[in-house]
């Protein structure tokens, strides 16, 4: 009977899953259940992205989804058995810097941080207990966004507030962080010389940050003590001046939860265009509120990786990854077009055939396309922690 290392990783309303064979982390199976709630929708693929199974139907919640999601895995299981559950948990907090198994005392923690991370915190937690409701007694591991970052310098982690808030766990942690690590490793793998070399990785999606690895480690990143914080987003403004959030509840009588909707859900692309949070419809729109906040995304990223490489004292390679990252030829050209000064060019040919390296042949700074891949990296530390033998609870 071979071993099956599952991953979950849990949104608002839905869940995604991959099924990896232990030990060489073939992938099997991929899928998830959306519409959670509302309109769900379950599709499970092979590792050749062919439709195994689809279904549309009633999942009330993230338990009810899960069980169709176990349901159909045991169907396909064919004499494997799940050996551990890892589990992508967005928010570790100051004290959780590595994967840890989950036990009450550590779920309940995990709870405490849910006001950091709204968006994500309380789903990733739900799939987590779905999870040691279906499969008592298998191994269920946490890994967090927040983990790679947790070695950065005082200056990078900390905000100019007494110490006693920091103290408190009042810091920058960054988020991410699995995608990063994925994107650190893989380029070691490749180039060992630039893998240990000054690397930004531009994480662009729905979510979007950038963050500055020195060496295979993270030295600074663009979010902060939450997920809200850097560049804008889909629905999240990113970096504001905190006297707009007092000015919004003490002048414009907002309650805190009309804030944190306008600041998470309203804001970002889709508050900008007043049209979509979604980079392709945009990019389709003549409106010029479409354009202008492309042009605010592309502006906002450009100065961030200005900001990096002060950081990392110059660049060596600038990657983008995530699905804008990935796809969006014309933004990647937004972004990259003034950044000549730190040797950053595109081949114009290379950038709109989707290239895995799109600067120019000989370019003193390599401008790389590469996917990620949150769920093999959470597999990966599943399967360490399996192996070293001492999955303990922090």
């Amino acid at each position: 009977m071979s071993d099956l290392i599952l991953v979950l990783n849990a949104g608002s309303s839905s869940i995604k899953f991959q099924a990896f064979e232990a030990p060489a982390l073939d992938l099997l199976w991929s899928g998830q259940m959306e519409g959670i709630g509302a309109a769900p929708h379950f599709m499970a693929r092979d590792a050749a992205r062919h439709i195994l199974a689809e279904w549309r139907g009633a999942a009330g919640d993230h338990r009810a989804a899960l069980g169709i999601i176990i349901a159909w895995l045991k169907g396909a299981m064919a004499g494997r058995r799940i050996s551990a559950i890892g589990h992508r948990v967005v928010h570790g907090g100051p004290d959780f810097a590595a994967p840890v198994t989950i036990n009450g005392p550590v779920l309940r923690r995990l709870e405490a941080l849910a006001a950091l991370a709204p968006l994500h915190q309380p789903s990733n937690l739900a799939g987590v207990r779905a999870a040691m409701e279906h499969f008592p007694g298998v191994p269920q591991i946490a890994c967090f966004d927040t983990a790679f970052h947790r070695g950065h310098p005082w200056e990078a982690d900390s905000f100019a507030l007494p110490s006693e808030f920091h103290a408190r766990g009042i810091r920058r942690y960054g988020f991410h962080g699995l995608s990063y690590e994925y994107i650190a490793r893989r380029l070691a793998a490749e180039d060992p010389a630039l893998g240990r070399g000054r690397l930004i990785v531009a994480h662009l999606g729905n979510g979007a940050s950038l963050c500055a690895i020195r060496d295979g480690r993270s030295l600074d990143s663009t979010m902060g003590f939450t997920a809200l914080d850097g560049v804008p987003m889909g629905t999240r403004c990113g970096r504001i001046d905190p006297g707009v959030v007092l000015h919004l509840i003490q002048a414009e009588g907002m309650t805190p939860a009309e804030v944190v909707r306008l600041l998470y859900k309203e804001s970002g692309l889709k508050g900008l265009s007043g049209l979509s949070q979604d980079v392709r419809d945009l990019e389709a729109s003549s409106r010029p509120e479409a354009s202008l906040a492309l042009s605010y995304f592309a502006w906002h990223v450009r100065r961030e990786i200005g900001a990096l490489a002060a950081a990392l004292g110059g660049l060596d390679a600038l990657v983008f990854t995530a699905g804008i990252g990935e796809n969006a030829a014309q933004m990647r050209r937004r972004i990259c077009d003034g950044l000549g000064f730190l040797g950053i060019a595109l081949d114009q040919k290379r950038n709109a055939d989707g290239a895995g390296e799109i600067s120019p042949t000989g370019a003193p700074v390599k401008v790389l396309i590469r996917r990620t891949d949150e769920e093999r990296m959470i597999a990966e530390h599943v399967q360490a922690v399996l192996t070293a033998g001492d999955a303990v609870a922090a």
